[in-house]
């Protein structure tokens, strides 16, 4: 059954309108992702926020945040962090609970387990109570923290800060921002060398071009409260690994977690039944879970020789270990999976050949049972004792092999749909008599299992001209799109800080851009002959080349006549023929805020009128020449509601459809650029043309309602300016700001804007910067 908004009423009465509209924007994601129980605890959290009555952007955080951060952990996890938000709300500023919000969707996906996200949360809880000015730089520096550290190591090197400066102030702010020597030298300490999250893809990947199917992994914090770690375990058929590793030797980390992943996944695939624990004591469990250890290997290895190698790499127990039982173990353990180890010890002798002994009964785990208990028996004779605590195997790689000793009702075909819990709806497209026959079910909505989908609109038997998605359909939402932000006063991105809706244009009258084509027919004529000279014109030659394709007669036979009058000849006597094709692409990107219902001064027309009659006449000019082309534009209401429109995209014909949407355009809202420019680049970027150009036509520098530092939005344009040249994309800007001189070469460069001075003349101007621009 469709979950619709409108069942949560009491939950959004108190809610300010704008939260209630980026509430219905976010909500066909929130479905998704939610469970009926999760979206009732996601809007009892955003009601419960706004009850805190510390502003519209913590609420806003809340509601654009909250669904991503369930996506990486679970949505078990939201009630954790909305408890966590209110408790703090006594002991800190809205504006540092805004930034736990907006910075929990990266903790999630650094720590990438609801356990360990639940820690962090209880560590926030900790910091703010001893180094409450820590807080807010610390969370700015969040992503850069966790790339180089693990939970535990962030909470020792937030500890550390916090008792050092408890009193001062000023040191505090400076060591939790990463500005002072001795905060940098307390992070290089505590940084371990490779994060899971790192490597995670890779060793997915490696798994499943192993044994041909997917394990599910996790990460754990093992060195919370020391440096140790956990040993890697497997459990409810997750397979949980240390969440870093630090290199073993001359083994990379990335190996170490390769040999760890491969080992439990061996367990996985060759336990068919647990081990029996009844009747058996401590030092023969230990015992008997080397001999299973060493079974899962040999049968892997069996299939993956090169396994043998990843894991011998890592056991270095020597001959000479024999202070512990402990150490009597990892001589075993080495003993039987490196061929090339010797060790004369006789209870190591019979364990190899036992071992060597059952090759043929590898198959089952009895043979473990039976080698460990006859070996922990022999192994009295020496005389030493047994420890459960620090008799263990030491091999980085090893886990601690609950797995097979677990006591509850074994089921191993769950072990291969662990992961797989949740069906995933399935979008089959249909034909007309393939959709007739099927049995609809009414009850379903969003979250149906299956739905057909149909090429064309669907009219109902008796043609009224109006097709079921015309009168019972629903405007398809795009999914979210979030973008990073530039803050220039600490230098670093925000990661994820912008989310760009794209929303639907709407229809106006297409008559109307029939009319702007008559009233500038003069203007469409000159530019005719402009743009015929733009046409490719075939082929060229290019001559006085020193190496071409062939000779140039005539620069040959001048240069003969110099050489007989005894002069230096000129040796560029080559040509070579170019096919001169023109290969760009165009995005035009128009600034929609509400500033462009202004009028013009002097005149009855607002500046989004001189806006749409440029639009038109560029994009009759562009068609003409034949270059693909886009007309995109943006405005906003905050960083959580960039809207974006797509008027025409790349692969769209100019005809009625994009006519009839430049018709209905609007101007709302303010102008978050530097998030429009990232997601249009993202379209541009797409293309295969060798030259890529965005215009970018604004009638006002870069402003929101969330953002009081005028400066903070043109340095994060600036950068998205940057960001798209790194990729190829050419940028320049048409402002109809008579000010704009002071900031726009700034934020473009001093050859990519124009400052139209007189708006009246923006119609003439931009098809003739088009064609300077693509020449």
């Amino acid at each position: 059954m469709s979950i619709s908004l409108d069942d949560y009423k009491e939950l959004l009465e108190n809610l300010e309108p704008e939260s209630v509209a980026l509430l219905q924007n976010v909500w066909p994601e929130a479905v998704k992702i939610f469970s009926p129980r999760g979206l009732d605890n996601y809007l009892k959290g955003a009601s419960a926020l706004n009850g805190l009555g510390r502003g519209r952007g913590l609420v806003d955080c809340w509601i654009d945040e909250t669904p991503i951060v369930a996506k990486e952990i679970g949505e078990d996890i939201v009630g954790d962090l909305a408890t966590t938000v209110l408790s703090l709300s006594s002991r800190t500023s809205g504006a540092v609970i805004e930034l736990v919000l907006a910075t929990a969707p990266t903790a999630a996906k650094r720590l990438g387990d609801a356990e360990l996200f639940q820690n962090y949360l209880q560590f926030l809880n900790v910091l703010i109570a001893q180094a409450p000015r820590g807080v807010r730089p610390m969370l700015d520096k969040l992503d850069v923290l966790f790339g180089q550290l693990t939970l535990g190591g962030l909470r020792r090197w937030a500890l550390w800060g916090a008792h050092a400066h408890r009193t001062d102030y000023e040191e505090q702010i400076n060591y939790f921002s990463l500005s002072s020597k001795e905060s940098l030298a307390v992070l290089q300490k505590e940084r371990k060398g490779t994060l899971f999250v790192d490597v995670q893809r890779r060793i997915n990947m490696y798994m499943r071009a192993l044994w041909a199917r997917d394990f599910f992994m996790k990460p754990t914090s093992g060195d919370f409260e020391n440096r140790e770690g956990y040993k890697p375990f497997i459990e409810s058929y997750f397979i949980h690994l240390p969440d870093a590793y630090d290199n073993y030797g001359d083994v990379s980390a990335t190996e170490v977690y390769r040999a760890a992943a491969a080992h439990t996944a061996a367990h996985l695939v060759e336990t068919k039944q647990p081990i029996s624990a009844e009747s058996l004591n401590p030092m023969q469990m230990a015992v008997i879970s080397v001999i299973e250890d060493a079974r899962v290997e040999e049968l892997s290895i069996r299939r993956f020789p090169g396994l043998r190698k990843t894991w011998a790499s890592l056991h270095t127990a020597t001959p000479d270990m024999n202070a512990s039982m402990g150490d009597y173990l990892n001589r075993l353990a080495r003993a039987l999976l490196d061929p090339d180890y010797q060790d004369d010890d006789s209870w190591i002798t019979e364990g190899k050949m036992l071992f060597a002994a059952a090759q043929d009964q590898l198959d089952s785990y009895q043979i473990s049972w039976d080698i460990g208990v006859q070996l922990s028996h022999r192994f009295k004779d020496k005389q030493i004792p047994f420890n459960a605590r620090t008799d263990i195997q030491t091999a980085p790689y090893r886990d601690d092999n609950r797995y097979f000793w677990e006591f509850e009702e074994f089921d191993f075909n769950k072990s291969l749909t662990a992961g797989y819990d949740e069906p995933k709806q399935l979008r089959k497209h249909v034909s007309v008599m393939e959709l007739a026959n099927v049995v609809e079910v009414e009850s379903a909505g969003d979250d149906a299992q299956e739905i057909c989908v149909m090429d064309t609109e669907f009219f109902p038997y008796e043609d009224m001209g109006i097709s079921y998605n015309e009168s019972e359909g629903k405007e398809p939402i795009s999914p979210p799109y979030h973008y990073s932000e530039w803050d220039y006063q600490i230098q670093l991105e925000r990661p994820d800080w912008a989310t760009v809706q794209e929303k639907r244009a709407k229809m106006g009258d297409i008559q109307l851009i029939d009319e702007i084509a008559t009233q500038y027919k003069r203007e469409i004529a000159r530019m005719k002959f402009l743009l015929d000279a733009m046409q490719p014109q075939g082929v060229r030659r290019i001559r006085k080349l020193e190496d071409g394709d062939e000779i140039d007669i005539n620069a040959a036979i001048r240069s003969m006549i110099e050489m007989r009058m005894g002069m230096q000849p000129d040796p560029r006597i080559m040509m070579r023929s170019v096919r001169k094709i023109r290969d760009i692409s165009v995005m035009v990107l128009l600034d929609l805020s509400e500033s462009t219902n202004d009028k013009v001064a002097g005149q009855e027309f607002t500046v989004l009128d001189l806006t749409r009659e440029a639009t038109v006449l560029l994009a009759n000019a562009i068609d003409k020449v034949g270059d693909p082309f886009a007309i995109h534009g943006f405005c906003s209401d905050g960083r959580h509601d960039v809207e974006y429109y797509r008027y025409k995209d790349f692969d769209q014909p100019y005809n009625e459809i994009p006519k009839a949407k430049l018709a209905g355009m609007t101007g709302q809202l303010s102008t978050r650029m530097g998030s429009a420019i990232r997601h249009a680049a993202h379209y541009l970027k797409l293309q295969k043309s060798a030259k890529k150009l965005m215009l970018v036509i604004t009638d006002g520098e870069p402003a929101d309602i969330d953002v009081r530092d005028p400066q903070y939005l043109r340095h994060d344009t600036k950068k998205a300016v940057e960001e798209a040249a790194r990729s190829g994309v050419i940028t320049f800007c048409m402002s109809l700001d008579p000010r704009a001189d002071q900031y726009v070469s700034r934020i473009f460069g001093e050859r990519n804007y124009m400052v139209v001075d007189h708006v009246e003349r923006l119609p003439e101007k931009l098809p003739v910067l088009y064609a300077g621009l693509t020449r």
